[in-house]
């Protein structure tokens, strides 16, 4: 129970309520609920199971209530405010928080709830459950407003933007932002006098735009070609990778974009594009393991899907509240569970066979296959009748006495003549017609050939979303600390209405659900989905935990840009062309990335943005970049999973020769990483080594290290060899025959740039000493430079080793693996 203590607040505190009486205004989400959450909302929060002296410090009325003379907030007097007194008292056992939980507030801390409190402790809501409204666009001059948002916070800081990056670096910066590839040399010289916004309008509406931003939806997605769980069999739902794509290359509103992939299946007249788009719920993994019980693997899938929604929509850690009401948010476990009952009435099953499945055939091979099942549905119909000609030799068969294949013609051949009934004798014409009768031999081949063709062409079955029949429809239960077998009170499909309520003829299936998160009235959709994609722009989002807007999450860093750019997503109809194409436009963007010594020390971030984005890419990116410049890069789209090269380790897989990775063959090796098969039990391994995931569950923001290892991949992964050694063969068969005409094409080609003294004086100098030593050792030329010409061209042979070294090392100048 609360105490009030009988202690009057020190007179330096006194002293400091004066000091700070003209500080402005103080603001309720940004600078005091970070402290309670921090601080106070575990032990004084939502969670009715854990709530220390039945006080809740989330709720303004519960804070600030009369408890019998006293209040724990007294709004205009810190001085008889309990908060106060408990958190700067000496005894260990008044002290708030308690020393047991090593939390102690800053001095800091102490001036805002002083201060909030004497200015009459304004409540609000967290700042991300706040409606989204748009604030106005300071006038300094800028036209981008969210160059006008950040000059004002930059100007705040004594700041200002830096110089425009010289076109080269744009145009590459560019390229590799929007398309995920670097421009080629004719781009660079046909882009370099374009106007500026001509060059993100060219470079968005590439194929390659859809490949690349496709890339992490699919994180996002937790995509895989395998089930997971010990066995990990491969599974075929790559279409809906390839409908990510498109959807992304087509500029589908973000809205509808939400809605297919939700519950396409739920729409009037569903295309076989909106079944498809259900698949992102059926990447959840699936256990075929002996054994196991498909309704626990079904219940952790259903769970997997209510946490990845909340994550993905809502950047909010839904799986708190999955054994207790969640501790620091307004979510409870029966609100939880009511989510949950809107996944729970789907017909998946955990069952080996994948079902539902949705079968697709691309055009133009569908059309082929309704042509072949015609012919052969009319040369059947034509066998089935009986002419003459076609019974020649049948006596003579008979007479044989042929081994048939089933008891019924077999028991008729036995027989005598006169002692078959018309049927056996029928059925006998008719096999020996089918199956041996030289005058239907023709079409009896025909036939055959269609069937291999339809038989070899079988449509892809991808696992879709599909809900039950009303008749099995399953009550959804509370599950106690999260066991899915012990089970509380009922409940029936809902949200959590402390975010936003749902409109009152929303029906609460899985397009209510898609219906309620792209609401305009959902503080949080368009605000996570805008910060996600200045994430990917500028390398770090406004908010910071880009996985987490709840109150344990970070204050956004330009909170009016954020909310600007929220509301301007949403009135554009959720463009997101329209969205990003404002970003790449903005003065921001295209400044240098250089930094400075001020800078690195006061904003190593860059979250101010003083000056460009730089950031080392992912690794898919590193790869499809070297293979672009190389020209080993196969553009070809969409379809199956490949297996590019990988470092052979001797290793096998403990479940069958499917799960050990055998290299693709021909372009298949070389296409895009987007492509490659996503393993979740044996991830590509230098993908791995620069942070990407396995995809067992869904990542909202890959982290970035930076490790040796990432530098051995670069320099001697089987794949990077073989680009440092296409790379020297297309300098020395594209280039001039001078050193410097060579140096300056692979300069071009890798950095987008020319070379400068420097360069060429320290490369000349390794490509002598190299190409020197390969001249006195043919063996080691041929494995620098993977060729195998005959031993006359060792001088050749020689050069090419040389120009793969030179190669090796251009490629892995931090110029070239850095994204700046």
């Amino acid at each position: 129970m609360l105490r009030q203590l009988s202690f009057v607040l020190p007179l330096s505190l006194i002293a400091l309520q004066a000091s700070l009486a003209l500080a402005e205004d103080i603001s309720f989400s940004r600078d005091i609920r970070p402290i309670l959450s921090q601080n106070c909302i575990f032990c004084h929060g939502p969670d009715d199971q854990a709530r220390e002296a039945d006080l809740r410090l989330d709720q303004e009325e519960e804070a600030k209530q009369d408890r019998g003379g006293y209040k724990v907030i007294d709004p205009g007097n810190p001085d008889k405010s309990l908060l106060l007194q408990r958190i700067l008292s000496k005894d260990p056992d008044e002290v708030m928080p308690p020393p047991r939980l090593h939390r102690e507030l800053s001095a800091q801390h102490v001036k805002l709830l002083t201060e909030w409190i004497r200015q009459g402790a304004k409540w609000g809501k967290h700042w991300s459950y706040e409606p989204v409204t748009r604030p106005p666009v300071p006038s300094n001059g800028e036209r981008n407003p969210i160059d006008a948002f950040l000059l004002k916070r930059l100007s705040s800081e004594k700041l200002t933007f830096s110089p425009e990056a010289e076109r080269s670096v744009l145009i590459r910066r560019l390229a590799l932002d929007i398309t995920g590839l670097p421009p080629t040399l004719d781009e660079l010289d046909q882009l370099a006098t374009v106007p500026y916004e001509s060059l993100v309008a060219h470079f968005i509406s590439k194929p390659a735009y859809g490949e690349h931003w496709a890339r992490p939806w699919l994180d996002l997605a937790r995509y895989a070609d395998s089930a997971g769980y010990p066995s990990d069999p491969g599974r075929d739902i790559y279409s809906y990778r390839d409908w990510v794509i498109r959807a992304l290359n087509d500029n589908m509103p973000f809205d509808q974009f939400t809605t297919e992939q939700l519950a396409g299946d739920l729409l009037e007249n569903p295309t076989s594009d909106q079944l498809i788009a259900t698949a992102f719920h059926r990447n959840t993994m699936t256990n075929n393991e002996g054994g196991t019980n498909d309704e626990e693997f079904r219940t952790a899938a259903v769970i997997d899907r209510v946490n990845t929604t909340f994550a993905v929509w809502m950047g909010t850690t839904m799986a708190c509240a999955q054994c207790h009401t969640h501790k620091y948010d307004p979510i409870t476990q029966t609100e939880y569970f009511q989510v949950y009952a809107i996944f729970n009435q789907t017909a998946d099953a955990d069952k080996r066979d994948e079902s539902p499945l949705h079968e697709i055939v691309e055009e133009p091979l569908r059309k082929q296959r309704e042509e072949w099942k015609k012919e052969s549905a009319e040369l059947e119909k034509s066998l089935g009748k009986s002419k003459k000609e076609w019974l020649d030799g049948f006596q003579e068969w008979l007479d044989k006495k042929p081994a048939l294949p089933t008891p019924p013609l077999k028991e008729a051949l036995a027989l005598e003549p006169e002692k078959r009934t018309a049927k056996q004798t029928r059925s006998l014409e008719e096999h020996y017609i089918r199956n041996v009768s030289p005058a239907t031999k023709t079409e009896r081949d025909q036939l055959t050939t269609l069937k291999n063709r339809l038989s070899s062409t079988k449509p892809v079955a991808i696992p879709i979303m599909k809900e039950l029949e009303a008749a099995k429809h399953r009550k959804t239960f509370v599950q106690l600390r999260g066991n899915w077998q012990a089970l509380g009170d009922e409940v029936v499909q809902g949200v959590p209405t402390n975010i936003h309520s749902p409109s009152s003829n929303t029906s609460l299936n899985r397009l209510g659900l898609a219906e309620w998160l792209m609401d305009q009235k959902n503080p949080l959709v368009a605000r996570v989905a805008v910060n996600r994609m200045w994430e990917a722009v500028f390398g770090m989002g406004i908010v910071r935990s880009s996985e987490e807007f709840g109150s344990q999450g970070d204050l956004p860093e330009h909170p009016e840009l954020l909310d600007w750019l929220s509301a301007e997503f949403i009135e554009s109809k959720w463009d997101v062309k329209k969205f990003l194409t404002m970003l790449f436009n903005s003065k921001a963007y295209r400044q240098v990335s250089t930094s400075n010594p001020e800078l690195n020390e006061r904003d190593p971030d860059n979250r101010w943005l003083a000056r460009g984005p730089r950031f080392r890419p992912s690794g898919e990116l590193l790869r499809d970049q070297a293979l672009a410049v190389s020209g080993l890069l196969s553009t070809k789209m969409y379809g199956p999973p490949v297996r590019p090269l990988m470092p052979q380790l001797g290793l096998k897989t403990a479940f069958g020769p499917d799960n050990d990775w055998k290299p693709s063959e021909g372009e298949d090796a070389h296409r895009r990483s987007l492509y490659t098969e996503v393993r979740r039990n044996n991830p590509y391994p230098s993908f791995n080594t620069f942070d990407s995931p396995n995809r067992e569950t869904c990542t909202i923001r890959r982290n970035r290290s930076n490790t040796p290892l990432q530098a051995l991949v670069t320099l001697n992964d089987p794949v990077f060899i073989e680009t440092h050694q296409a790379m020297a063969r297309r300098v020395v068969e594209s280039a001039g025959s001078s050193f410097e005409e060579r140096l300056t094409f692979l300069f071009k080609a890798c950095l987008g740039r020319d070379t400068n003294i420097g360069d060429r004086a320290t490369l000349e100098k390794l490509y002598q000493s190299a190409y020197s030593s390969y001249q006195s050792d043919s063996e080691l030329a041929s494995k620098m430079s993977g060729t195998t010409e005959p031993i006359e061209k060792s001088e050749h042979r020689a050069m090419l080793a040389a120009w793969t070294t030179i190669a090796s090392v251009v490629m892995n100048l931090d110029e070239f693996l850095m994204r700046r």
